[in-house]
């Protein structure tokens, strides 16, 4: 298999989505339509105005190239692009140099002299995308946000409404063979509503046992947005250039060894789980996640052995 299958591979296990030639358009940046959009402010009238996302193909792997090299740190980065209707665009993407830990990315001056200088060049080379949100990675975690994630998303969309946060976890993503992402935007302080439960929009969160009770209690201030992949003609080029390297780094690797200590920490999680369950502890889960998050480790075993004997036959060899 060589990497314009591999990258054929990844854009069909993520649904990306190829525009037809008069769907294009949508890379066009129109700073009038834009600034009327902006200028209307829908989103104070109805909280939950934005409810889509749309990734485009090369923003996509940027990020997911960026939150891999980060390990087990976490990474930020900044996403260019636009708003269409209820829907927020993201066309492009570029990291920053921050320093992160488990649950917080720490912006410092470095980074953010680094972002002004990235959009006075990029503004310069003629493109006029905004910044429309920042992602961050969340290395075995999950998609959602912290309580410090939900406090920087609000402070974002006061001052640059429309923001987006963008969350990417790496290891999960070998683990599960397809991105693993979520998009989420916060409510108002004042308007936040009632009875949100839960941040997935499957229901189901494997969460470790040291982030439940920060993933409980901040679940309500926010809300997830449904998230799409597309890619124009011109971008298989550039996604050529980027894959390549990702590729030999990623799909030619064994998901089984390259990922087997997450894998060890996430059987240890259950067990650590099923011990607080049947002794009485703090009951932040039930045995019905933890039946989920065990069929879930065995569907990401099954896939890795599937995609190991796959590998040993394309490459003639393979761990």
């Amino acid at each position: 298999m060589d990497a314009q299958n591999g990258l054929k591979l990844f854009e069909l296990e993520n649904n990306i989505v190829p525009l037809s030639k008069s769907d294009e358009k949508l890379y066009g940046f129109d700073s009038d339509v834009q600034r009327k959009q902006l200028d209307a402010e829908l989103w104070k009238k109805d909280i939950y105005h934005y409810r889509k996302v749309e990734i485009s193909s090369i923003a996509l792997v940027k990020m997911v190239m960026h939150a891999r090299s980060g390990g087990d740190i976490e990474v930020m980065g900044l996403m260019l692009g636009k708003v269409v209707g209820n829907t927020m665009i993201v066309l492009d993407a570029f990291a920053l140099p921050v320093e992160g830990s488990e649950t917080r990315v720490n912006a410092h001056q470095e980074g953010y002299e680094y972002m002004v200088q990235y959009l006075e060049q990029n503004e310069a080379s003629g493109h006029k995308e905004p910044v429309v949100g920042w992602y961050h990675s969340h290395p075995g975690y999950g998609c959602w946000l912290s309580g410090i994630d939900v406090d920087t998303q609000m402070t974002n969309q006061k001052h640059q409404e429309p923001f987006l946060a963008v969350v990417i976890d790496p290891k999960r993503t070998i683990s599960a063979g397809k991105v693993e992402l979520g998009a989420f935007r916060t409510f108002p302080e004042e308007q936040r509503p009632a009875g949100i439960q839960s941040t997935d929009s499957d229901g189901f969160q494997s969460v470790p046992l040291n982030k439940i009770e920060d993933f409980g209690v901040h679940a309500d201030r926010y809300y997830p947005l449904e998230v799409s992949y597309f890619k124009s003609s011109l971008d298989d080029k550039l996604m050529d250039r980027l894959w390549r390297k990702h590729w030999i780094n990623t799909l030619s690797q064994s998901p089984l060894i390259t990922n087997s200590e997450f894998t060890t920490l996430k059987v240890q999680e259950i067990t650590n789980k099923i011990h607080m369950l049947t002794s009485g502890g703090k009951k932040n889960v039930s045995y019905a996640q933890l039946l989920q998050e065990s069929d879930a480790i065995a569907e990401e075993i099954t896939q890795g052995h599937k995609s190991n004997e796959i590998k040993k036959k394309l490459f003639g060899g393979g761990q």
